[in-house]
């Protein structure tokens, strides 16, 4: 039934101690065990912190997940986003049973399949065709099954010529290729996957985006997905949760997550404090990214670019750079705004700015990167990140949304010459 819930997390939650290989200590331990003899709950659930990776904290122990909960229906495409160390990874492990919860339940209504880091699974000294037997193996498929889709796995991975030679030799790509092989044929009826398909080429990835609405949409299983890709989530999945520091804070539509994933991940939404951003050299007084009459910016925008600073050096070759990059860190450009040639910077006050054209950058979110140097040898001052802005897609009838960095509104000649 399309409305079946095939897996339901329960309160939800993991504990690590910082610093160890273990969780615990020989005496906490011992503590556990006398709270649970007495029927009193574990000491040391209460004394766990958030997962902040980016903060000291005074604790440690940390929670790696706290108080998890959400439901996923047949066939349903569900993505995990968050930020590094928001715990989606440990949130896998854990619904693949790589490592067990500290707290909470899962409920699950069938054969989980995994991909959770690239060669999980495979022996290095076996083969590939031997591999996708364990591996089927592993997942609970009989000998003749496995059989049965062995050439089709093959023909997916693009291996076939090296399905005989030890995995060991395999790059790092190819051993993706063939681990998504397998868990996307045999079957399962909940697939995992974690960030490995950006191990694979452009190529593979669309492949690979296609099986799963396949598996997802005429098979009817369900996918649990996770990437940094937002485009790959927008494309693939009908709902997403957000995690933050172990916790969820947003579950729902896939937009309405991307948003409050972007939120999370741009510094536009910080006060910026210019007083971090200066040196004996150079010191930035302000910086600002807007439409002239829109109240956001879209594709069809004019965007202004003002940027102040001052100079406290006199008598050098000034030159500023502007670096603007995308949410994938892919660098969009890098330009000189600013090159004084034969010693004639002042002391003082400076003021850019320019306007980019309409039609100029596509929806995506952008930062932007400053670079103050002198005689275009050394580097006075380079901040990175220092504001981001979105560009929307309004949905144009004559130029709908279309892929790549840039948007492009040419005018082209055209000409009928003769037949």
């Amino acid at each position: 039934m399309k409305n079946e819930v095939i897996l339901k997390v329960e309160n939800l939650s993991k504990q690590y101690r910082l610093g160890t290989v273990g969780s615990s200590t020989l005496s906490h331990d011992l503590n556990r065990f006398l709270a649970k003899i007495r029927g009193k709950e574990d000491p040391y659930l209460k004394i766990g912190e958030s997962n902040d990776r980016s903060s000291k904290g005074e604790s440690e122990y940390v929670w790696a997940l706290k108080d998890i909960n959400f439901q996923v229906k047949k066939g349903e495409v569900l993505g995990i986003i968050g930020k590094n160390g928001a715990g989606k990874s440990t949130l896998l492990k854990i619904l693949s049973k790589v490592t067990g919860p500290t707290t909470g339940s899962i409920k699950s209504n069938g054969r989980i399949a995994s991909l959770l880091e690239v060669g999980t699974g495979f022996h290095p000294e076996m083969t590939g065709k031997e591999n996708i037997f364990l591996n089927g193996a592993i997942l609970g498929m009989t000998k003749k099954e496995i059989s049965d889709k062995l050439d089709e796995i093959i023909s997916f991975s693009g291996c076939e010529r090296y399905i005989d030679t030890p995995v060991k030799r395999y790059s790092s790509g190819m051993t993706v290729r063939l681990a998504f092989a397998v868990a996307a044929h045999l079957e399962p009826d909940i697939l995992i996957i974690d960030e490995v398909l950006a191990v694979g080429d452009a190529e593979f990835q669309k492949k690979a985006i296609g099986k799963m609405q396949d598996i997802s949409g005429g098979e009817g299983r369900t996918v649990l997905f996770v990437s940094h890709n937002m485009t790959a989530v927008k494309k693939l999945c009908s709902s997403a949760i957000v995690l933050n520091n172990g916790s969820k804070i947003f579950e729902g539509k896939v937009n309405k997550a991307l948003d409050v994933y972007k939120n999370l991940s741009n510094v536009k939404n910080k006060k910026i404090d210019f007083k971090e951003f200066k040196n004996e050299n150079i010191k930035l007084k302000s910086i600002s990214v807007s439409s002239s009459n829109k109240s956001v910016i879209s594709i069809d925008s004019e965007i202004h670019f003002k940027l102040s600073f001052e100079n406290t050096l006199e008598n050098i070759n000034l030159d500023c750079t502007i670096e603007l990059v995308n949410q994938d860190e892919v660098l969009v450009f890098h330009t000189p705004a600013l090159l004084l040639l034969d010693n004639d910077s002042k002391k003082g006050l400076y003021e850019i700015n320019t306007t980019f054209p309409p039609f100029l950058l596509n929806s995506n979110t952008y930062k932007v990167n400053l670079i103050f140097g002198k005689d275009q040898k050394y580097l006075l001052l380079g901040i990175k990140n220092i504001v981001s802005f979105d560009v929307e897609d309004v949905g144009l009838e004559v130029l709908p949304q279309k892929p790549g960095i840039l948007y492009p509104n040419f005018n082209w000649n055209v000409k009928f010459i003769d037949k």
